[in-house]
């Protein structure tokens, strides 16, 4: 551990100063959202009495204004700059936080979700633009670490959140949003005024344009749906199945845990050894190949493992097996594509309009992830009506052979081939 911790500030120490202020941003970022996100619903419920269609509403709300309108932070990064909408994203965000420990009423907590929503949608493309224009030829190096700070930020934030909580949960929001304040302070000291101005289209229609006319690049963002589709089942899938076979969810934070350790350990050898092997697309399918996999032992427990929980530590144990399974094979295998789909998508754009591109991509990715959690539900009241419990596996299963099958199609074509960045096309002032 030491060995991987010393690797990881060492390439964390090599990169430029820009590149560490963005790194720092994802990792505190990741911080504040675990800190206060997991205990979001319990508050509106349990101490401001929502309904639960209310709290609902709130919390889809955030996700759908974060998601749906990542493609105009990302307009607005290419045009504005990077750093004053990575900041007007930092100044949201604190405002909306805040506003969740200030406010009970329920449109003021509407209010709020939307904020944060927006929030995120104008510094997530515009800080990702940022690294992918200011790291160069060390892309995938730079997206490999900022999984890493995201990842640390998701271990330690739920902690932090709990001691935090024991106060009061106005604590556990304020302290969220004083994470922005600093960042705000931090990015107006640090980050340098740049942009790529030289490689965007004279106007947001061309843009637009532009992105939308890539079929190369839309045939791969809706290919790559398959990671945050696969990823996010952690979050739905997982639970139900850990719960139905081991009567409770108790040992979920354990699992995110083991998730997140893995990642921070693992992220940075498992990058340089596919960039010594493998070519970018053929990382990416690897990557969501072992994704796809991972819901195949929760397949076997569903047929081979009896609903009634198991007496004992061996047999809670055998019931926890294929979360345990499922949980391993889903983070290697984003830990293996994540840098290399990231590094992919100012490539595919010929490094122009990098920001609305990563706008276009998380915008899709958003859409696709909420209408396919949708439908998984669905196939989880399906599976519980008919009994057939091996269903939403199997949905998974083919989703992701499907989508693997489109990065192999642009792989063959030759659209995804490794092309250089070279440096004096990063960054003007």
């Amino acid at each position: 551990m030491n060995h991987a911790g010393g690797s990881l500030w060492r390439a964390f120490a090599s990169q430029t100063r820009v590149v560490q202020v963005l790194l720092v941003n994802e990792l505190t970022l990741s911080l504040s959202v675990a800190m206060l996100f997991p205990y979001l619903a319990t508050y509106f419920s349990d101490d401001l009495g929502f309904a639960a269609w209310m709290v609902g509403l709130a919390l889809g709300l955030r996700a759908m204004s974060q998601q749906g309108l990542s493609v105009v932070g990302g307009t607005l990064a290419d045009r504005l700059g990077y750093k004053p909408v990575i900041i007007a994203g930092l100044v949201l965000r604190a405002l909306g936080f805040a506003l969740f420990g200030l406010v009970s009423g329920f449109v003021w907590v509407l209010l709020a979700s939307v904020l944060s929503g927006f929030a995120g949608a104008l510094f997530s493309p515009a800080l990702r633009a940022y690294l992918a224009v200011e790291s160069h030829d060390r892309r995938t190096e730079a997206f490999a670490l900022s999984n890493v700070a995201w990842q640390i930020g998701t271990l330690a934030g739920p902690l932090l959140g709990v001691v935090l909580l024991s106060f009061d949960f106005q604590v556990v929001a304020l302290t969220s949003a004083s994470c922005f304040i600093g960042l705000i302070l931090l990015q107006l000291r640090y980050l340098p005024p740049r942009h790529d101005r030289r490689n965007v289209s004279a106007t947001v229609r061309g843009s637009w344009g532009e992105v939308l006319r890539n079929r190369a690049f839309l045939l791969f963002a809706f290919s790559a749906l398959a990671y945050p589709l696969l990823w996010n089942q952690i979050y739905l899938s997982l639970p139900l199945e850990v719960e139905r076979l081991t009567g409770s969810g108790t040992a979920l934070g354990l699992l995110f845990a083991l998730s997140s350790v893995i990642s921070i350990v693992g992220q940075l050898p498992a990058t340089a050894y596919c960039q010594a092997r493998w070519t970018p697309a053929a990382a990416i399918a690897i990557g969501l190949a072992l994704m796809t996999l991972a819901w195949l032992p929760p397949l076997l427990g569903s047929v081979w493992l009896p609903q009634e929980v198991a007496a004992g530590w061996a047999g809670y144990l055998l019931d926890l097996s294929p979360g345990i399974g499922a949980v391993l094979l889903l983070t290697v295998g984003s830990a293996v594509a994540y840098p290399f789909l990231m590094e992919s998508i100012p490539r595919l754009g010929n490094n122009r309009n990098t920001g609305a591109y990563f706008g276009f991509f998380w915008t899709i990715a958003g859409i696709g992830t909420i209408v396919s959690n949708t439908l998984t539900g669905v196939l989880f009241d399906i599976r519980d009506r008919l009994g057939i419990p091996a269903l939403p596996w199997i949905a998974l299963l083919g989703v992701g052979s499907l989508c693997i099958s489109g990065i192999l199609l642009l792989e063959r074509s030759g659209r995804l081939a490794t092309t250089a960045v070279p440096r004096e096309q990063g960054v003007a002032p």
